[in-house]
């Protein structure tokens, strides 16, 4: 199996959104709260760009997200904050000075940060990671990639933060909106990836994001995958954790379970259902994550296919695949959908954790064109 250059989207599609430009770059450093208050400031705009979306689908979509109002939302979002003050309270701060900086309620942030939870994940989303070892790659580079899928809504909002933290190693991630950046790399060699699963047994806790923040601060990989475990987390993620030694792991994790998959052929790959037995036996709305399955499969075909000769570009190409298009890995607008439910890939990622290099594509891949950025520790 060759791989082609990467392809076009198909005709058909004429609305999901790409950009030629590098994303926006946010240089923060300091305590939590003030770097939070950095963000803040920078991103105001596109922070309340987001508050508008999500306030907007509420009040047309409130009985499908099981939550009638955003008052309602506030409520439920603050039974959760206790447990997030316990157990990160460095990233309650954060949140707290992003909300400063921005000039908004603290409340309206917190909302944005618990959605997932509160509307019992009602908000089905295809992303796709992968990560390569040395020992299959042309060069001997490590290489992690990952396609963000979400509302198109929230394409404007995407943008990188280059931290140096007071206490914490330095670390390069994305984020979009008021959201807490967890997607990225850390200068003590510590990558993540998050992919959405579904599991039954969700409970009020630690929201997922401030615990995938946590990851972000860890200085070893025993450290970021026992931050991907909080004990008090109110659901999971699957975790995709990688080091600069070529280490890798997808870490799947619900609310009371977990399961750690280590990566001993040199490729990883994970995207929206869970993998591990044990987990699928707390995997809620199977037969809704069939496209996720398919991606899988077909992401895992073209890295085995090309063991020994990957790079930057085949990965490039792989995370721009169309089979089974518009639920392929370079995810693209059904315009048939209902609002709530199109999806497309905002961001395109591939880490190289020997350079400290982070190449982003804003936008559908097979469009857009990759920037290249540095993490300067």
């Amino acid at each position: 199996m060759n791989l082609s250059p990467v392809p076009t989207a198909p005709e058909t599609d004429s609305i999901s959104r790409f950009s030629q430009e590098p994303l926006p770059v946010v240089y923060v450093q300091g305590t939590h709260r003030e770097m939070g208050y950095q963000i803040g400031q920078h991103r105001r705009a596109a922070i309340h760009a987001m508050l508008a979306t999500y306030r907007r689908h509420f009040d047309n979509e409130g009985e499908r997200l099981r939550i009638n109002s955003w008052r309602e939302a506030t409520l439920h979002a603050r039974k959760y904050l206790p447990f997030a003050e316990e157990s990160v309270p460095q990233y309650v701060e954060e949140l707290q000075g992003m909300a400063e900086g921005a000039g908004m309620d603290f409340n309206d942030l917190l909302v944005l940060n618990c959605m997932e939870a509160l509307t019992e994940d009602a908000l089905h989303r295809g992303c796709t990671s992968l990560a390569v070892a040395p020992e299959v790659t042309a060069d001997g580079t490590l290489l992690v990639g990952h396609n963000e899928d979400w509302l198109p809504d929230d394409f404007e909002t995407v943008y990188l933060v280059h931290a140096r933290p007071a206490n914490e190693p330095a670390y390069l991630a994305i984020t979009y909106g008021g959201l807490l950046p967890n997607i990225g790399f850390n200068a003590r060699g510590i990558a993540q990836c998050c992919d959405s699963v579904y599991p039954n047994d969700a409970r009020i806790g630690v929201p997922r994001i401030f615990v995938s923040r946590a990851v972000l601060a860890a200085r070893t990989l025993d450290e970021a995958i026992r931050a991907a475990l909080n004990r008090r987390r109110a659901a999971g993620y699957n975790h995709l954790i990688v080091h600069a030694s070529g280490e890798m792991y997808n870490v799947e994790v619900s609310a009371a379970d977990f399961q750690v998959i280590y990566g001993d052929e040199g490729l990883l790959v994970h995207t929206n259902h869970y993998t591990a037995r044990r987990m699928r036996a707390v995997e809620r709305s199977s037969e809704d994550l069939i496209a996720s399955r398919v991606r899988y499969n077909r992401t895992l075909r073209l890295l085995r296919s090309h063991a020994g000769r990957l790079d930057n570009q085949s990965i490039q190409t792989i995370l721009a695949d169309h089979v089974n298009f518009p639920r392929s890995t370079c995810n693209h607008v059904e315009i048939s959908d209902n609002p709530l439910d199109r999806q497309q890939t905002i961001a395109s990622l591939i880490m190289d954790l020997a350079s400290n290099t982070l190449h982003v594509a804003w936008g559908t891949p097979c469009r857009a064109s990759y920037h290249s950025y540095r993490l300067e520790a």
